[in-house]
């Protein structure tokens, strides 16, 4: 077997049975990674994601079923199969019922282990099976390292596999166009066209005409026939942004098509069949559109088949340093500049913002500093100026503890890259009191360095 082989982590405050789980699984081909408690193995899935988890029901801490539910709460889509003894079965089974995909009770048969095993991989989908870096292919224009990203990103890929409509959510400058050509680059359809129309960016009388074609003498200026985009995207995928902002007309052709998979041109009486993936997206809340009357609920539902949700740069924070340093690069090379970085402060400042315009401001910042830039460190002058805005620093760790403790210590020792004395400075205390928070959630500053 190769690299590229599914990675498994193995949870067991049983040192002997951890050890001898994980050598039979390596002897076999898998890939291994072993936690001896829960504590640590939420640890290792703060910065990794294995294609499974293998844990034990009853362990001292955290047992497997609460093990499980933050698993579920942070990557719904990483199954998780749970071992128990004779007495808790009944808990195992509740566990399935609420979502872990399977349970093996005490002392197991290895190949019912293997079978469930190999059950649980399958439904993951073949690229990410290959490897959970970003170096596959249809997923490489997509930087993150954060987790509910990398659960996205699962959920990209089984899609992916279908055909059915796709409708994502986000915010203007989240990514929804990447996402979408992410779907189709890992599809069967990826080697025909994807094609993007903006509904927002067109004028009503043009849509149509854009979206279906039409005949020469069909209007004023029609002196030839037009391909519209449905054929244009034939055998591929057709992206419709901004779907929310569609005219109602047209949103009723536009229905009439999905359920009859063919396209009228304006001015033809004749009918074209058409065989196009639709994925659409809006930054709308479009049920209380189709309350006011604005968008169609028949419409709706044909495109909203699979759902998917971009979070919004503020809530994935740990990404920032990420982007900025992506964009750093492609722009010192754009302007055939040798600067080596960002200083601390101007990376605070960056990791601190709002951003009300998400990675597409991200990356316009980035751009501006570098253009102005005469020195090879990116300063926060630089930074503040291209915001145009008062910084917005983290918020309090006192108003942090009032939610998630340990979800604010993992962000900002992923921001610092696991550095404890900058991760220290972001949280607004001192070192000794930071160690404390570390030690009291079992955080290993260590498995937060960057390679």
């Amino acid at each position: 077997m190769t690299e590229s082989n599914p990675t498994i982590l193995i949870v067991d405050d049983d040192a002997h049975l951890l050890e001898l789980l994980s050598i039979r699984l390596m002897a076999i081909g898998y890939k291994t990674e072993t936690a001896p408690s829960a504590e640590v193995a939420l640890n290792y899935l703060d910065v990794s994601r294995p294609q499974l988890v293998i844990s034990d029901m009853r362990m001292s801490g955290m047992d497997g079923m609460a093990l499980f539910e933050h698993i579920h709460r942070i990557t719904p889509t990483l199954p998780v199969i749970i071992l128990t003894a004779h007495g808790t079965i009944p808990d195992a089974v509740a566990a399935v019922q609420r979502g872990v995909f399977g349970y093996l009770a005490k002392p197991f048969d290895s190949k019912t282990l293997l079978l469930q095993i190999a059950q649980a991989l399958r439904l993951m989908p073949g690229t990410m099976l290959q490897t959970a870096t970003s170096q596959v292919p249809w997923r490489k224009s997509i930087i993150t390292r954060s987790a509910v990203m990398e659960d996205l990103l699962t959920r990209t890929a089984l899609v992916a596999e279908g055909d059915a409509s796709v409708l994502i959510y986000g915010e203007s400058g989240v990514g929804k166009e990447l996402f979408a050509h992410a779907i189709h680059d890992a599809s069967k359809r990826r080697h025909q066209l994807f094609v993007a129309v903006n509904c927002a960016a067109i004028p009503e009388q043009l849509l149509e005409s854009e979206l279906f074609g039409h005949v020469r003498g069909a209007f004023t200026g029609a002196v030839r026939d037009h391909k519209g985009l449905f054929q244009l995207a034939e055998g591929g995928t057709l992206f419709l942004d901004e779907i929310g902002d569609m005219p109602l007309l047209l949103q009723t052709k536009l229905l009439r098509v999905l359920q009859e998979k063919q396209i009228r041109p304006v001015g033809s009486t004749q009918t074209i069949p058409v065989n196009v993936r639709i994925i659409s997206a809006t930054h709308r809340d479009l049920r209380a559109d189709i309350a006011a009357g604005s968008f169609r609920e028949d419409l709706y539902y044909r495109l909203d088949v699979v759902a998917l949700t971009i979070p919004a740069l503020s809530q994935r924070r740990e990404d920032i340093s990420l982007l900025a340093n992506h964009f750093l690069s492609l722009f010192s090379t754009k302007y055939d500049k040798n600067i080596n970085g960002f200083s601390p402060e101007a990376m605070e400042i960056l990791v601190s913002a709002s951003w009300p315009g998400n990675v597409r401001q991200l990356m316009n910042i980035v751009e501006q500093c570098v253009a102005l830039s005469t020195i090879p460190l990116i300063s926060p002058v630089l930074v503040h100026e291209a915001m145009h805005k008062e910084e917005e620093r983290l918020i309090s760790f006192e108003d942090a503890c009032k939610h998630f403790e340990r979800d604010y210590l993992v962000r900002v020792l992923k921001i610092a890259a696991g550095n404890v004395t900058q991760a220290a400075r972001l949280a607004k205390r001192n070192r000794t009191e930071f160690y404390k928070l570390l030690k009291k959630y079992q955080l290993d500053p260590s498995v937060f360095k960057q390679p």
